[in-house]
């Protein structure tokens, strides 16, 4: 009988990692995740919601002649835009005359799904890249852009420095995402242990996730709630607190003083094999 070795442990083999995405867009960080060998649990930090009013986007979409390119930045943007946009009856023969730009290859493979190739990714998966290699940059004062955006809470960078170059950059509401005001007792109950733990007890949680910086202001406030409201540090310093890119890290710099992983790219799949290589380091020679 011939004996096989064993397989190598995956990289995330015995950790547990906390994700706080919205509902609904966490499962395939999960999946990831869990590929890795990691234990997940769920707590989304915000919700995802229509926008306080429809008026700014639905004149936008009657409007969609009046535009040289339509700009959207996440998924979320390509959801709402096109669900408001098909509630219309309109047809997508309608975008034809209008160029797409993307932020991202997850909103990309997005709009894909919709039947719509965008007509240009920026190279890195931020709006500053966007801006930087903007293909018409050298005639952006002559250009009219719709930008359907996150209702409240948003960066504005992009809007700034195309208006600083001279674009006509029109902003819309098309969606809205806000703090999730409650945590489940036993992800609480979890939180407050780890955070009182000696040095030697075991970790129940081993990485939280952070995706954008507004889920790292929402899950801030969370664990805000936790009783005792004087126990500190929470999250506990020996917890991996990991960022899927600059501005969110920014963010957990503000919140909670610092960062233990950045991915290099800002993509989940990045972000899982920046936790899986921050995992490895630790390990003894």
């Amino acid at each position: 009988m011939v004996n096989l070795p064993f397989p190598p442990p995956l990289p995330l083999s015995d950790k547990t990692i906390l994700v706080t995405r919205a509902a609904g867009q966490s499962s395939q960080f999960t999946q990831l995740l869990q590929q890795q060998g990691a234990a997940v649990i769920e707590l989304p930090a915000i919700e995802i919601m229509p926008p306080s009013s429809w008026d700014g986007l639905d004149r936008a979409i009657d409007q969609l002649h009046e535009f040289d390119w339509l700009i959207l930045t996440s998924t979320n943007a390509v959801d709402y835009f096109f669900e408001r946009f098909m509630t219309q009856g309109k047809s997508l023969a309608v975008l034809a005359p209008l160029k797409i730009a993307v932020v991202g290859q997850k909103t990309a493979a997005c709009l894909q799904q919709k039947g719509i190739e965008p007509d240009f990714i920026p190279p890195n998966y931020v709006a500053d890249s966007l801006v930087e290699h903007f293909p018409d940059r050298d005639r952006l004062s002559e250009l009219k852009l719709l930008f359907p955006r996150v209702e409240t809470g948003g960066r504005e960078v992009l809007v700034k420095e195309l208006s600083a170059q001279g674009a006509m950059v029109v902003e819309v509401a098309a969606y809205e995402s806000g703090c999730v005001r409650t945590i489940a007792p036993e992800i609480a109950d979890a939180l407050r242990k780890d955070a009182a733990a000696a040095d030697t007890d075991p970790l129940q949680i081993d990485v939280i996730t952070f995706a954008s910086s507004k889920t790292v202001k929402c899950f801030h406030q969370l664990v805000q709630t936790i009783p005792p409201a004087g126990l500190q540090p929470i999250p506990s310093l020996r917890t991996c607190i990991a960022s899927i890119g600059p501005q969110t890290s920014i963010a957990c710099q503000t919140y909670f003083k610092r960062v233990d992983v950045e991915a290099a790219e800002y993509t989940l799949e990045g972000l899982t094999q920046a936790i899986g290589q921050w995992v490895i380091s630790r390990q003894p020679l």
